[in-house]
């Protein structure tokens, strides 16, 4: 955790607690905070680093908590969307940004929003079926649509990473077979117009090298597309993909370098004039966010400790979807109400859990723990993408944590 945020987020609980402890509130802690001064920093740092041609859209299913996108907008060119709930709120509290919609599954009410909406530039198909409901919706509306073909296709620099999302089965993009269907189909129509392929076969990327021969292969791919099927294109959408190393939380995918390597492939691949889109969430978000929760018990079985905390995976679902045991550290609490004596665990392994009535309700495991008391919080860092917003929060129905936004 950056030196400066620990300090002032430590302060920030120290005072929430102080401030229940003179009211006499028993609640138990349990907050996420966001710094929006560092997300800010960031995400302008992404964007200024881009090559000429690129374009940085946001992933709104990372985090959607409306200061979040708040500051990003600022900065970014645009939002990715996958569903009206977040059409309709990107249309409503950002009505002058781009807006590209993606996402398998797409109801026809949401391609009909699409083409109502002023503000979508691009719908990224994801099969021939909705391909041809596109187009029957434009013949009844009278109105044309601009796309992108989303492919799910093998290429020699795919990685193999917890989330593949290309060159094997799966419900994202559609294959070459449906692809020469599509454009088949597009041909003999005068409302659609295909303007580029959208390609995001892989997530959590976390080496530079890797994903720039990724990302060179989608480019000659899209060459040799255009070339063998007569098209002309204009965009070509990269996806997101660049990953957090939540196991070395010190590493950082360096995206100066990145940027800087991609710019030369760009030049050389001849693809200035193309309009390149990333649609980048986790790596954008996901540092400007903590979780912190307060330890209930610490109990001892099965020659294992377990430090209960408020909270879990119906809060924090991150470290359970990821598959990892997730950094965090520790906060000391001195103050201590009771009359019994406060539990306590020193110079031992533990593992890290929630409140959840099932053994999968596990934050991080397996890990030293110098010195932990009940009553003392527990703080999670890189917890500002797909945290909150992908968990179950009504499991048990536990009060949801309290939401602090950091800025200035």
């Amino acid at each position: 955790m950056n030196t400066t945020i620990q300090s002032k987020i430590h302060g920030l609980i120290k005072n929430i607690k102080n401030e229940k402890i003179s009211h006499n509130d028993q609640s138990l802690f349990c907050s996420y905070f966001y710094d929006l001064d560092s997300l800010k920093t960031h995400s302008q740092e992404i964007v200024r680093e881009l090559p000429q041609s690129c374009q940085m859209f946001y992933a709104t299913k990372a985090n959607s908590e409306l200061p979040i996108l708040k500051t990003l907008s600022e900065d970014v060119h645009g939002f990715e969307v996958a569903s009206l709930g977040e059409l309709e709120l990107i249309q409503q509290h950002f009505p002058n940004h781009p807006i590209i919609f993606g996402g398998p599954g797409k109801t026809n009410d949401e391609l009909a929003a699409c083409l109502k909406s002023k503000q979508v530039e691009l719908i990224h198909i994801e099969s021939f079926f909705e391909l041809i409901r596109l187009s029957d919706l434009c013949k009844k509306n009278k109105q044309s649509c601009d796309i992108l073909l989303r492919l799910n296709i093998e290429l020699p620099s795919l990685p193999k990473t917890k989330l593949t999302m290309g060159g094997s089965p799966t419900p994202f993009g559609m294959d070459e077979e449906t692809l020469i269907s599509c454009l088949s189909f597009i041909s003999r129509q005068n409302d659609i117009h295909l303007k580029g392929i959208h390609l995001h076969l892989a997530s959590l990327q976390t080496c530079e090298e890797t994903h720039l021969n990724l990302i060179a292969d989608y480019f000659d791919y899209f060459k040799k597309l255009q070339k063998h099927g007569q098209l002309t294109l204009n965009h070509l959408n990269v996806g997101g993909g660049i990953g957090i190393n939540y196991n070395d939380p010190n590493h950082k995918f360096n995206w100066r370098y990145f940027c800087s390597k991609l710019d030369t492939i760009i030049k050389n691949k001849e693809l200035t004039n193309t309009t390149i889109r990333f649609e980048c969430g986790r790596y954008i978000s996901a540092f400007c966010g903590y979780y912190a929760i307060e330890v209930i018990d610490i109990k001892e079985t099965h020659d294992q400790n377990f430090i209960i905390c408020r909270g879990g995976t119906h809060h924090f679902r991150t470290p359970y979807a990821q598959g990892h045991s997730h950094p965090f550290t520790i906060l000391p609490i001195e103050h201590w109400p009771h009359s019994y004596t406060r539990p306590e665990l020193k110079q031992a392994t533990a593992n890290i859990v929630g409140q959840l009535c099932t053994p999968k309700d596990k934050l991080a495991y397996n890990r030293h723990i110098h010195h932990i008391r009940v009553g003392d919080i527990v703080i999670f860092s890189h917890a500002g993408a797909y945290a909150w917003n992908i968990s179950h929060h009504n499991f048990l129905r536990h009060p949801q944590p309290d939401m602090h936004f950091i800025k200035g």
